[in-house]
């Protein structure tokens, strides 16, 4: 077997802290990085599912509190 050359990191992190974590992350963002990583998702998620993006998306807005 060969020997690591580097070590494994593990954080662990309380499942009800863990929101708060993400939503630190993403705040600390700019609003083009988060676009673009909501963009990319977007992609990602239409290829899985339909093996294409489609030309047209309806546009939905929500607002959520955070």
């Amino acid at each position: 077997m060969k020997e690591r050359k580097i070590q494994m990191v593990v954080h662990q992190v309380k499942m009800n802290d863990e929101d708060q974590i993400d939503v630190q992350f993403w705040l600390n963002r700019s609003p083009s990085e988060r676009i673009a990583e909501v963009t990319r998702l977007r992609y990602q998620y239409y290829n899985w599912l339909l093996g294409e993006f489609p030309k047209k998306i309806e546009k939905a807005v929500s607002f959520r509190k955070l």
